[in-house]
């Protein structure tokens, strides 16, 4: 018997590693049927597990509909949770370019180190000018992230 996307979802959690791969699987199978209870669980779901990898299979399907609420995620405590966020918003391509762009003057540095390591990997110009504006960032994640960005971006 088929299991249920809710049940797909606990399963993302599952001690057994073949279990929580199998789930992800699946989950991307079902595509923008999965994608507003993979959103529910990234956004509510306590589980840092479930939230990983909620963020993994949104940016395999690549549903806009999911740049807002993995934009929302690169806030999260946890790095793991932002670090698959950002990975999920790089797959998402120029569409999630003008979200990150907003994000390069947010006043946590981890938001603002998340975007502009994610902006030289979507590998748009458009984000050139405002990474520049960083360049004298306070914090050195923020300003590693600004010059590997800028070193693809211009080079390119």
């Amino acid at each position: 018997m088929a299991k249920s996307i809710d049940e797909l979802i606990n399963d993302l959690a599952n001690s057994d590693e073949f279990t929580q791969d199998e789930s992800k699987i699946l989950l991307e199978e079902k595509g923008t049927d999965a994608v507003d209870a993979l959103i529910d669980a990234l956004l509510n779901n306590r589980n840092k597990d479930i939230k990983i990898s909620s963020a993994k299979v949104l940016g395999a399907i690549g549903d806009k509909k999911a740049i807002d609420p993995l934009i929302t995620t690169l806030g999260s405590p946890n790095k793991m949770v932002r670090r698959e966020a950002s990975t999920a918003l790089i797959k998402m391509g120029d569409s999630a370019v003008e979200p990150l762009i907003s994000l390069l003057d947010n006043e946590d540095w981890k938001i603002r180190g998340a975007a502009s390591w994610a902006l030289g990997s979507i590998g748009d110009k458009q984000a050139i000018k405002p990474l520049k504006s960083l360049l004298n960032d306070e914090n050195g994640y923020v300003k590693a992230g600004v010059k590997k960005s800028l070193n693809i971006l211009e080079s390119n």
